[in-house]
């Protein structure tokens, strides 16, 4: 008698999408929740040093200054007007809210002070200038 050969049937292989994209959608969800956003200027800038500087709260506006003097909020570019309305905006929602100006220390300083009148005639009531602590230069 000859013998037989059984033919192996061969299992189909199959990768469980679903499931990935669980783990995917979890592993999104997790990024998402713990990631922290920060509001910045827009402008690579080198505050000045200060011993007495302090942190303040985080829903403060803040005001941007180049070495150029140019004036920047929220990453766009503004003229002092338009600085003026928006601050009057801004404060209609929350008038506790405070100003940080972050001024180059190259800037002129002519441009700061007209960033401050500008407060002072918008209504706001704290207006603070941004300085690095323990003379970091950054």
């Amino acid at each position: 008698m000859i013998p037989t050969v059984r033919k192996r049937h061969k299992k189909d292989v199959e990768i469980a999408i679903v499931n990935l994209v669980d783990v995917i959608f979890i592993l999104l969800i997790f990024f998402i929740m713990t990631t922290t956003f920060s509001k910045e200027t827009g402008l690579d800038i080198t505050k000045p040093s200060a011993g007495s500087a302090a942190q303040l709260q985080k829903e403060s506006i803040l005001v941007g200054i180049s070495k150029e003097g140019t004036i920047h909020l929220d990453e766009r570019q503004v003229d002092l007007a338009m600085l003026q309305a928006i601050l009057r905006r801004e404060l209609a929602e929350d008038a506790e809210r405070a100003v940080v100006i972050i001024s180059d220390r190259d800037a002129d300083m002519g441009a700061v002070v007209d960033v401050m009148d500008e407060c002072n005639t918008a209504g706001v009531k704290k207006v603070s200038v941004a300085a690095n602590q323990d003379g970091a230069t950054k």
